[in-house]
């Protein structure tokens, strides 16, 4: 009797502990969500907004704040098709265009001075996307702990800058650090996305979107963007284009949404 009782105690000991650990590791668990789903979000957009005020008080004071010159604004930078740096929302590491658009682009090629290339991973432009409430920093490079981590988007190395022919290629969190590019599956043909910078102001328009491609699909960051894996979707003529890509389905890293635009309209600060 006074055995089985013994078991039946330790058997008792034996269910509570379990419950013990977990209960501790479920709410370990749930610490960790809520970290990276808020928490991240919450400092990044922050860091980020600090970073977009911090730019604009440069420029108007004709500071070189968080970047260096225009990010290459006002020179021909080499647009390469190699494929970036594979990062979990980017990429993978049609029609001529009109002529309002390449005149804007022609435009933005005027200046007579060389400026310094942006500095690895320092903010040198501010994205907005009007629909979307989106106004976060533009840096050079795709890093996680550099860039995207900060709320930042990306540029992708090797890739046209701001107003040049080519295709100014950016990559963005879907999810977790600020999440800038979380609702870009929302935008339309016809939405404007700016582009600002120290010199000018560069509105392009949502033309085309990819609604998912492999994460290796390099080429729809390239000069001519085109997909390589969906056949149809891109462009067939050089022009002045923008790339935005990003994760998708959200929370995953399995394939890449792609939003293309065409440069619209430059305006001199």
């Amino acid at each position: 009797m006074q055995g089985q009782v013994r078991r039946r105690a330790a058997a008792v000991r034996v269910l509570w502990t379990g419950a013990e650990v977990a209960v501790t590791a479920g709410l370990v668990l749930l610490l960790l969500v809520v970290h990276q789903l808020w928490w991240t979000n919450r400092q990044a957009q922050k860091a980020a907004d600090r970073t977009v005020q911090a730019l604009e008080r440069g420029w108007g004071s004709g500071g070189t704040q968080g970047g260096g010159g225009d990010g290459g604004a006002e020179s021909p930078v080499g647009n390469g098709e190699q494929e970036g740096e594979q990062d979990d929302d980017g990429a993978s590491a049609g029609a001529g265009q009109s002529s309002q658009s390449a005149g804007a682009g022609a435009a933005a090629g005027t200046g007579t001075r060389r400026p310094t290339a942006p500095r690895w991973d320092q903010a040198y432009a501010v994205l907005a996307i009007p629909r979307l409430g989106v106004r976060v920093p533009v840096a050079e490079g795709i890093s996680k702990a550099g860039v995207l981590n900060k709320g930042y988007a990306g540029h992708y190395p090797g890739t046209a800058q701001p107003g040049r022919a080519g295709n100014f290629a950016l990559a963005g969190h879907r999810n977790t650090h600020g999440e800038p590019f979380r609702y870009i599956n929302r935008l339309e043909r016809g939405d404007e996305v700016r582009v600002e910078t120290k010199t000018a102001v560069y509105t392009y328009v949502v033309d085309k979107i990819l609604p998912q491609t492999s994460p290796r699909d390099g080429s729809v960051i390239a000069s001519v963007p085109r997909s390589q894996v969906r056949s149809g979707y891109g462009y067939r003529e050089p022009g002045y284009y923008l790339t935005l890509t990003t994760c998708t389905p959200e929370y995953t890293s399995k394939y890449r949404l792609v939003v293309w635009g065409k440069l619209h309209a430059m305006r001199p600060r």
